[in-house]
């Protein structure tokens, strides 16, 4: 791979820093109740959603899962409305009545996160297929964990994206848990790309999360598919989270993992990996734009209302 450019080490930094320092904020206020949903923090997995939405124009749509912050905030999601919804307030993205599994911008192309697994996987080829059907080059990407890709909506919605040629990528973010359970206590067959490539899908595996070569390899795939080239196509991104499954803590204690287990992770901690690469004055001005931004964003969800009595059955049904 060709050496990065000093701009696009900086802008992927940037990214990686905002969603690692957002979520470490989460964390520190979580406790307080002052977070009215659920948390599934991303730390440790940023360089996925990074690396591809980085590769991705304005236009292109992701659809996401509960463990959606950085998805979000790497495709451009607006922070303030963002960290509202997690307050459960009426300026929130979903005006305070989704929280944070359910995550939409749809002026950045942020479709829809949703808490039950594997949801979001049929809506986003839906979504591909109309794209496709009215012309338009738009590419779209699903991000899934690996215990979506054990539900049968992922094989139905494999074989439909296949039939139709579909312009979407799945990127599995397999961070080798489905909750508590290793992928090894849940599947004979480990190799995901293996059962995926069944389908006739074409099927790549990232067995770390590199975020430059990330990077390269979705720009390459997402110029593939909006210049000609059929899709669809499965990426499997090795990661690793950091906390607990739900909530700021950690959980090494719980006997399910182990600390040694993500201690190589760790170390390959991608933030500090792109920190060490940029002179320190130049990454001190991203910092410093990104903590300012961050206390933007809490202080307008802290001031913010919560939505009123007439808000509860509006959005349910179409009017």
């Amino acid at each position: 791979m060709a050496l990065p450019s000093n701009e696009l080490v900086e802008t992927l930094y940037r990214s990686l820093y905002r969603i690692r320092r957002t979520e470490e904020t989460i964390a520190e206020i979580y406790p307080t109740d002052k977070i009215k949903s659920p948390v599934h923090l991303s730390i440790g997995q940023e360089a996925i959603a990074v690396g591809f939405c980085e590769a991705l124009q304005p236009r292109d749509a992701v659809f996401g899962t509960y463990r959606g912050h950085a998805m979000y905030m790497a495709k451009g999601g607006n922070l303030r409305t963002m960290m509202a919804e997690l307050f459960g307030k009426a300026t929130g993205c979903a005006k305070g009545k989704g929280g944070s599994m359910h995550l939409v911008d749809v002026e950045h192309g942020i479709m829809c996160s949703s808490a039950v697994v594997a949801t979001t996987i049929p809506v986003a080829a839906g979504y591909a297929y109309a794209q496709k059907c009215l012309g338009r080059k738009t590419v779209v990407v699903s991000f899934l964990g690996d215990g979506a890709t054990e539900e049968g909506v992922f094989a139905e919605t494999l074989n439909f994206a296949v039939l139709k040629k579909l312009p979407i990528i799945f990127v599995c973010e397999n961070n080798l848990y489905a909750i508590h359970s290793h992928v090894g206590a849940r599947q004979a067959q480990m190799d995901i790309c293996r059962r995926v490539e069944a389908h006739g899908v074409h099927a790549e595996k990232f067995p770390d999360d590199d975020v430059l070569a990330i990077y390269q390899r979705a720009s390459e795939a997402a110029d593939a598919l909006r210049t000609g080239q059929t899709g669809p196509l499965f990426f499997e991104c090795m990661t690793y989270r950091w906390k607990e499954h739900v909530g700021p803590g950690e959980d090494y204690d719980l006997g399910y993992r182990t600390l040694d287990e993500a201690r190589p992770w760790m170390e390959g901690d991608q933030v500090k990996r792109l920190a060490a690469m940029i002179e320190e004055a130049d990454r001190k001005k991203i910092e410093d734009a990104v903590e300012a931004e961050i206390r933007d964003a809490v202080d307008f969800a802290e001031k913010s209302p919560f939505p009123g009595p007439g808000e509860l059955l509006k959005d349910v049904f179409e009017e």
